[in-house]
């Protein structure tokens, strides 16, 4: 699995507008609720993805991808590596723009089958430690 480079990923970063946050958490203390409202706090519109929530960060939850209203830039998700390829489908049906799987979160299936289909994958980086560094 081959990420693409910094420079890329910042110029991606500096382009999207909309992230949707599969296992957003509204717990204060979780690393998904503390990354996210960094992200918010820079500008980006947060869309919570979590079914067993009903609102994080002021924003309304959604309970899956199909149920966000149009076009997503970014689906970073806070998910364990085992939940990556079932994500990864209902992430290709939405036709989002770039599948990021935060630190720690990786999976080879899913990776293949989104980069078969030509999707940008990003696994295993923090999309606020990237952003910090490219901005």
């Amino acid at each position: 699995m081959e990420n693409p480079s910094r420079e890329e990923m910042g110029q991606m970063l500096k382009k999207s507008k909309r992230i949707a946050v599969v296992g957003l958490s509204n717990n204060p203390e979780r690393t998904s609720y503390m990354v996210s409202k960094a992200m918010q706090e820079s500008g980006y519109e947060i869309i919570p993805v979590n079914p067993a929530v009903s609102e994080v960060l002021g924003v309304k939850a959604v309970k899956a991808l199909k149920d966000i209203e149009g076009h997503i830039d970014i689906v970073n998700v806070f998910r364990r590596s085992e939940f990556l390829p079932e994500i990864a489908k209902e992430f290709a049906e939405i036709d989002a723009d770039i599948f990021w799987a935060q630190l720690g979160v990786e999976n080879e299936e899913a990776y293949n089958f989104l980069k078969e289909k030509g999707y940008t994958v990003i696994m295993n980086r923090c999309i606020k430690v990237e952003h910090a560094l490219t901005k």
